[in-house]
């Protein structure tokens, strides 16, 4: 049997594989979730509150042609935080490569609250290119 908080990543990556939104909206982000892209390009910056971030995710999949995915491979998950292990794929016309890489996220489950918000997603670009998406909650 999965820890609850295994259960509740598994179906925020499957809401956001369905473009389930409203699934992410309101079961999955708190109300107050932030999350911070740094950097200088066309999605840098910081996004707050769930509306912001599901923007966010919007104009991600814009920008790859909606080729953008997250490929799910495991979680770690107790009580308190959560660590989903990914593959981020997408493509973005007049690049010659295609983005794949592995990543994670960290997620830390808040007191009395119904959902898991996720900390960060480290991953690289390739050729010597790193993000750093970190998302920050519950002030």
């Amino acid at each position: 049997m999965a820890h609850p908080n295994e259960d509740l990543v598994r179906e925020g990556f499957a809401a956001f594989g369905r473009g389930d939104m409203d699934a992410l909206r309101k079961q999955i982000f708190t109300d107050d979730v932030r999350w911070h892209n740094p950097g200088r390009g066309p999605i840098s910056g910081d996004y707050e509150g769930t509306e912001q971030v599901i923007q966010y995710f919007a104009r991600v999949i814009e920008l790859t042609g909606g080729t953008f995915s997250l490929e799910l491979h495991d979680v770690l998950a107790n009580d308190e935080h959560a660590v989903a292990l990914v593959t981020v794929r997408g493509e973005r016309a007049g690049k010659q490569r295609p983005l794949s890489d592995n990543g994670t996220m960290v997620g830390v489950r808040e007191p009395n609250r119904a959902s898991l918000t996720p900390l960060a997603v480290p991953m690289s670009l390739g050729a010597g290119h790193g993000v750093l998406v970190t998302v920050e909650c519950c002030g």
